[in-house]
């Protein structure tokens, strides 16, 4: 029997993203299908934040329950117009060239950090933080994906990367031209959804693989979670917001005002995938 069994791939998609997921595993763990004791766990923006929950041992009822407060305080972030034709252009100029793309979408991030159009890095930590049960990596194998806004490179971090908890959260939500890129050795990054809005591949050569994503087509050279799994010799289930989870989570996946509607969505969806979801994880 292989050492490496299950996955849990946690894709990216906002403060909605985060709110639809925890409801999904909340929902599923309630029916008796715990996903969150996965021999790994991949994050990616979103993902990485309830990746890091979870393997640091925070509890799901209470994590849905936080996910139902009110946003007192909190406003919702916007992807502007121009950030949205500079991802079009890159995708463009790119021609298919993955590296070239994600080192265009880079620019795009340092640019709009240079313009004042961005909170400060330090302020995206301070909330990065508040959102984890722990600033230490797990003992349990987590991988955060990330991107060289400079390079364009596609860095995966864990546990032996020497990068702390926090940093590497931060750079996987670092959504470009929204949040700052993150410095880490001297580097900046952004979000490893730029590279694919799950990296689903980074669970590659692991039997049965549970993919929860939020957004899960791909744009320009970025795979689709479809893709990915489709080259895997695994038992696979992806999970996507259903129809009413795609109403309660709305047109702006940064909208704090929609995360109580997204968690109940994901928790009621939870139902309808748990035969499925159950027969890849228990089977």
């Amino acid at each position: 029997m292989s050492d490496q069994r299950t996955a849990l791939v946690l894709g990216g998609g906002g403060i909605t993203g985060i709110a639809w997921e925890i409801g999904v595993l909340a929902g599923l763990a309630g029916a008796g299908v715990d996903l969150t004791g996965a021999d790994l766990v991949v994050g990616t923006s979103a993902g990485s934040v309830v990746g890091a929950q979870v393997t640091c041992g925070a509890d799901l009822e209470a994590a849905y329950a936080r996910q139902l407060q009110p946003p007192v305080g909190e406003r919702a972030a916007h992807l502007r117009r121009s950030s949205l034709a500079w991802f079009a252009w890159a995708a463009l100029r790119s021609r298919g060239r993955d590296a070239e793309f994600r080192r265009r979408i880079g620019q795009v991030a340092l640019a709009a950090e240079r313009a004042g159009r961005t909170p400060s890095e330090q302020e995206r930590l301070d909330v990065i933080g508040s959102r984890l049960v722990s600033t230490e990596w797990p003992d349990r194998p987590l991988t955060i994906t990330a991107v060289d806004a400079g390079s364009g490179e596609f860095t995966p971090f864990d546990r032996g990367s020497g990068v702390p908890l926090v940093q590497a959260v931060a750079a996987s939500c670092a959504v470009p031209g929204v949040y700052p890129p993150v410095t880490i050795g001297g580097r900046r990054y952004v979000d490893g959804g730029m590279r694919s809005a799950a990296n689903a591949d980074l669970a590659a050569g692991f039997e049965r693989v549970v993919v929860l994503a939020p957004l899960p087509r791909g744009f320009g050279p970025m795979a689709s979670v479809d893709a990915q799994v489709g080259a895997m010799v695994a038992r696979v289930a992806v999970v996507s917001p259903d129809a009413a989870a795609r109403r309660a989570i709305g047109r702006n996946v940064l909208d704090p005002a929609a995360r109580a509607a997204a968690a109940r969505a994901g928790r009621a969806q939870a139902a309808a995938v748990l035969a499925e979801v159950a027969e890849v994880w228990q089977g």
